[in-house]
């Protein structure tokens, strides 16, 4: 071997050495998402938008978000994912309702006849000894009413914060009017996890080519995550 193709063996090695390293990590991380208590929540209906999404909330406070909105196109880009950290107090809350729902054991459904549909909703919960789950279209139980209530306004949130983000990169002039619909629905309380889209309502605030009424609405709902999350 000449020293040329030593080097390159070196280099070759130090690449594989990397590439086995990151293999490993991810590996690692994937065990640890498996092994740690995880509460999901599903929720289809067909002729909303979203007409489906799913939330994951993990017990060390990362969680996912995965929508869909359907259209006549079907197009890819209708499908979303986010990746987010939840508060500490709000996974305190969610895995506390949780526990109370009895880690949605048993029947949860109310079977109430007559009851119009308001979506097919699932509830799981999976941890090393749990695998637990519950479909329901209205529950009469306060700790599933509760949740339930909880995650669709997170939901909302997540929302506000995509058509944020599609209208801080494509049409800024937007921004203004969806930031005031997302300042009245908070002032309502129709909004969970406002810190969850906080990174786009900073970019929107920190924006000097955002109309200033918009980027004080941004500041303003920033100021409101952080009084609900302390």
């Amino acid at each position: 071997m000449n020293c040329d193709q030593f080097r390159q063996s070196r280099k070759l090695s130090r690449f594989q050495t990397v590439v086995l390293f990151c293999l490993v990590l991810s590996f690692h991380s994937s065990l640890r998402a498996e092994q740690q208590p995880r509460i999901t929540f599903d929720f289809a209906f067909p002729g909303s938008e979203p007409d489906h999404y799913a939330i994951s909330i993990f017990a060390d406070g990362h969680a996912t978000y995965d929508s869909h909105v359907n259209t006549s196109q079907g197009s890819e880009e209708d499908d979303f994912h986010f990746d987010f950290t939840i508060s500490p107090s709000d996974r305190t809350r969610i895995f506390d309702l949780a526990k109370r729902a009895h880690y949605f054991e048993g029947e949860v459904d109310s079977k109430k006849r007559g009851m119009a549909s308001t979506g097919v909703k699932t509830l799981k919960y999976t941890d090393t000894e749990k695998n637990t789950q519950a479909t329901y279209n209205y529950s009469r139980i306060p700790a599933v009413q509760e949740l339930t209530d909880f995650l669709q306004r997170l939901s909302t949130t997540l929302e506000f914060g995509r058509r944020l983000e599609y209208d801080h990169h494509y049409q800024k002039l937007a921004l203004d009017e969806e930031l005031k619909r997302m300042e009245e629905m908070s002032k309502q309380n129709g909004l969970e996890g406002l810190s969850a889209v906080s990174p786009i309502l900073e970019k929107i605030a920190g924006d000097a080519s955002v109309v200033n009424p918009g980027r004080v609405r941004a500041q303003r709902l920033l100021a409101a995550g952080r009084k609900e999350s302390p």
